[in-house]
């Protein structure tokens, strides 16, 4: 898995990207729910195996899940959004997108048994053929060892950045569009005589 940070990260970096203007409750959520789907790592203290479709990347990491996940935020978060109305579907889509997007990032990562996407439906893991992330820690005393700081140099490469890059383009890519339309209401330049 990568770090609860880096996917709290790569979330905000998409919600930035989306332009979305909100409360910090709704950047909290969004962080959290990019992070909640390694909650299941409790059910090892329980006895739950890691294969299993409850264990670590299975339901959690699931699109059903992130589905579900993302139903709960928005009609507890925003009961203003009318069920099934267009604000609710790009609530809902966003949530759905930021809570699935852990499981992306795991099957990315080069360590574990993969990334349950069609759990329950399908017992099969999957990673992605380029593994270029550094699997995590699940203690976060181990972040503090020369290991863990190896796995958030490594996040900070392949998560991070690309993140900030998302969040940054996206901003001139929006500026640059209101410049274009502010030109276009501006009056043309006479030639000179």
């Amino acid at each position: 898995m990568a770090s609860p940070f880096s996917h709290a990260v790569a979330a905000l970096a998409l919600g930035g990207a989306c332009h979305w203007r909100r409360s910090w409750r709704f950047w909290f959520l969004t962080a959290a729910s990019a992070a909640l789907p390694d909650a299941d790592f409790l059910g090892f203290a329980v006895g739950i195996p890691y294969e299993s479709v409850w264990g670590h990347r299975g339901f959690t990491h699931s699109l059903l899940f992130a589905g579900l996940w993302a139903a709960v935020v928005v009609g507890w978060e925003f009961p203003q959004a009318r069920r099934w109305e267009s604000e609710w579907w790009r609530l809902w889509s966003f949530f759905a997108v930021v809570t699935t997007s852990h499981g992306v990032l795991d099957a990315f990562t080069n360590g574990g048994l993969g990334v349950g996407f069609f759990t329950p439906f399908s017992p099969t893991r999957y990673f992605f053929p380029w593994t270029p992330i550094e699997v995590s820690p699940l203690s976060i005393r181990a972040f503090f060892t020369t290991r863990g700081w190896a796995v958030l140099a490594n996040e900070l490469l392949w998560i991070w950045l690309p993140a900030g890059a998302l969040w940054g383009g996206a901003a001139l890519l929006r500026r640059a569009g209101r410049r274009l339309r502010a030109g276009k209401g501006a009056p043309a330049s006479e030639p000179p005589r």
